[in-house]
């Protein structure tokens, strides 16, 4: 679905692989990911991750893109149109790695190890904030990766944003960078960021500067104009020039403008002597522009965590999920993913020597209601709680996971699925509050003054604001009936959804009219306040969901005037509870925040299908957490390795 944004060996055989940086890497939070004599299975999991083992060579592995999950940004200062899980975790972050790595296998959360800073340290009323970077990690030309370089990057995001707002998608205006009133660099390792408010050191560590995220990018090589430019210091980043133009917003252009930059000139890519200097596990060596397959071979000067002998990664492009299947079935791809449809036929992949694994990711799937569309009184209608979670009543969750993901998925009630688990669920985000019932979603309407026609339409024969009545802004005679538009361009999973639901609210007396529309059409004309007029002509949309930051606030999702808040959802008790997750102290809040959603459903949560990966027996992974996160978009293939077997 598409997404927004939002046996073996003993493990003392395979630990003895891993170089000496690698030997205080943990598996995740779970110790069910760090290992052992069994495979590692999990709860809510479809396969299981066999335990690691054999012994370890390197080689070329292969790595299965579908045709439109393909990388297509490589500067780490992603825009709206940029911000999809193939251009960050699985592509840009192999190279430049974000200041906090924020999953562990399936398990969301800081991951110390895989981090290239120490943990943060929060002082002067949590408006002071202190980085301090870890000596080990280098770039691949041998300078040391600084606090200059974090400060950088900061430096170019204002750049970027003082252009356009639309120049990073994790803008929200007054939140960071707007807040940041000053940065000062005690020492060369540490980097010390001066708020102008408080802010919760959950959602600041791992949303802003881990997954936000904020990349070290090397400014001794990137500060620069042009290619044949000179590198300008630091002192010079803010100096004024040509037509009043800041230098760093000259470097913003030149590297990563949205027009006629190194980031848009994708057939470089793989040649830019610019994308060679990396911190991360890899770098670029070729990038086919015409489908967005490329190579990766392993950084010799990578600092962090990983297998002694690193193989290099051959992203091979697909034109369809059937067609990399079939790559799958006939030994032709080493790792790839495993559609929903042909979840049936996974059993028969370990005849054919693979292992598989399927997970939802941590995320949310939903439709979406929209609050500001008044043809037919929508708006008053969908301002009722007891409309929304009729609506709820009326999706049969496990029937649609057992019919349309053939088993391959979970139920979620809530913005936090049911699996994986968080640290951050909250008592409730285990337990359906609206099960599948039409009666319960008929009792609901007919308490609150419809009158009830199974296969025809429901009208509103009691107005009036009563708790035995329809509601403020619906007058009597208000029929239930609305447009619902879905994405054509997934699987056929969102179109099965929709006309499932459709069936059950036709049985309750809703009328619902479905119309099949592209994700990119469905973006840019129905999701846009800014847009054309049809923003506001349409009830309700299900393009598949979001991804959750590892902190899950909604922040900028379901709170008022939201950028991200595409269906004007407005309740000052969800912005009072967003508030105290973004920037109270409690650690606890953002599962006040989660636990008022899964029952005031601004959205209607749908369950999450697993996202399903096989691979090679003859490959193995010193850290089992490292084909785990696959589900979660994260590649981590510097834990991967060729045993030599098949």
């Amino acid at each position: 679905m598409n997404k927004r944004i939002f046996g073996g060996l003993a493990v003392a055989a395979a630990s003895a692989m891993l170089v000496a940086a690698c030997s205080s890497t943990n598996g995740g939070s779970s110790a069910s990911h760090g290992g052992g004599s069994a495979p590692v299975s999990e709860a809510g999991a479809i396969g299981a991750i066999p335990a690691a083992g054999g012994t370890q060579h390197a080689g070329t592995i292969t790595w299965g893109m579908t045709a439109g999950a393909v990388p297509d940004a490589i500067f780490p200062i992603d825009n709206s149109t940029d911000n999809s899980v193939f251009n960050v975790e699985s592509f840009q972050w192999e190279f430049w790695r974000p200041l906090y790595w924020s999953v562990n296998g399936t398990a969301s959360g800081l991951n110390a190890a895989e981090s290239i800073a120490d943990a943060p340290v929060y002082s002067n009323g949590d408006k002071t904030v202190s980085i301090t970077l870890k000596s080990a990690y280098k770039w691949s030309n041998g300078q040391p990766v600084s606090a200059n370089d974090v400060e950088f990057y900061i430096d170019l995001l204002k750049a970027a944003l003082k252009q356009s707002p639309a120049n990073w998608e994790g803008y929200v205006p007054g939140n960071f960078p707007d807040d940041l009133v000053s940065m000062s660099e005690p020492n060369a390792e540490t980097l010390v960021l001066h708020l102008s408010g408080p802010v919760n050191p959950g959602w600041f560590t791992n949303d802003i500067l881990g997954y936000g995220p904020v990349v070290p990018i090397p400014s001794a090589v990137w500060a620069r104009t042009s290619a044949s430019g000179p590198v300008i210091p630091a002192s010079q980043w803010n100096a004024g020039g040509a037509a009043g133009l800041k230098t760093d917003e000259a470097i913003y252009d030149f590297l990563g403008g949205p027009s006629n930059s190194q980031n848009t000139d994708v057939k470089s890519y793989g040649s830019n002597p610019l994308w060679q200097v990396v911190d991360g596990p890899y770098r670029i060596s070729s990038f086919n522009a015409s489908n967005g397959s490329y190579d990766m071979v392993p950084n010799n000067s990578y600092g962090g965590p990983h297998v002694a002998h690193m193989s290099s990664i051959d992203a091979e492009t697909f034109t369809s999920t059937t067609a990399q299947f079939n790559a799958i079935k006939a030994g032709q791809l080493d790792v790839g993913n495993v559609d929903n449809q042909d979840a049936p036929q996974l059993p028969s992949l370990a005849q054919l020597g693979y292992a598989y694994f399927g997970m939802p990711d941590f995320g949310a799937n939903e439709a979406e209601f929209n609050f500001k569309d008044q043809t037919g009184h929508f708006d008053a209608i969908v301002s009722q709680l007891y409309f929304r979670q009729a609506m709820m009543h009326l999706q049969n969750e496990q029937g649609w996971i057992n019919a349309f993901m053939f088993k391959s998925g979970d139920q979620a009630f809530g913005p936090l699925p049911q699996y994986p688990a968080s640290p951050y669920d909250p008592s409730n985000a285990k337990v359906n509050p609206y099960p599948y019932s039409i009666s319960a979603a008929v009792t609901l309407l007919k308490s609150h003054g419809w009158t009830i026609n199974p296969q025809g339409t429901d009208v509103c024969a009691n107005a009036g604001t009563g708790a035995n009545q329809c509601g403020a802004g619906i007058p009597a005679g208000t029929k239930l009936a609305f447009p619902y538009l879905y994405d054509t361009s997934s699987p056929t999973l969102v179109q099965q959804q929709a006309q499932s639901l459709a069936e059950s609210a036709k049985q309750a007396g809703i009328e619902i009219t479905l119309s099949g529309q592209t994700f990119n059409n469905l973006l840019e004309k129905y999701y846009d306040p800014s847009g054309p007029g049809d923003y506001n002509t349409w009830a309700m949309t299900d393009i598949g969901g979001s991804t959750d930051n590892p902190y899950p606030t909604t922040f900028g999702l379901f709170n008022t005037n939201g950028p991200e808040n595409a269906g004007d959802f407005s309740d000052p008790r969800m912005d009072s509870l967003i508030h105290q997750s973004v920037y109270g102290s409690d650690p606890d809040a953002v599962k006040n925040e989660a636990a008022w959603l899964a029952t005031n459903v601004p959205v209607m949560f749908q369950p999450n299908p697993d996202y399903i990966w096989a691979w090679k027996t003859s490959i193995s992974a010193a850290n089992p957490g490292a084909l785990e996160s696959l589900t979660q978009y994260y590649l981590q293939p510097e834990f991967w390795y060729l045993t030599g077997k098949s």
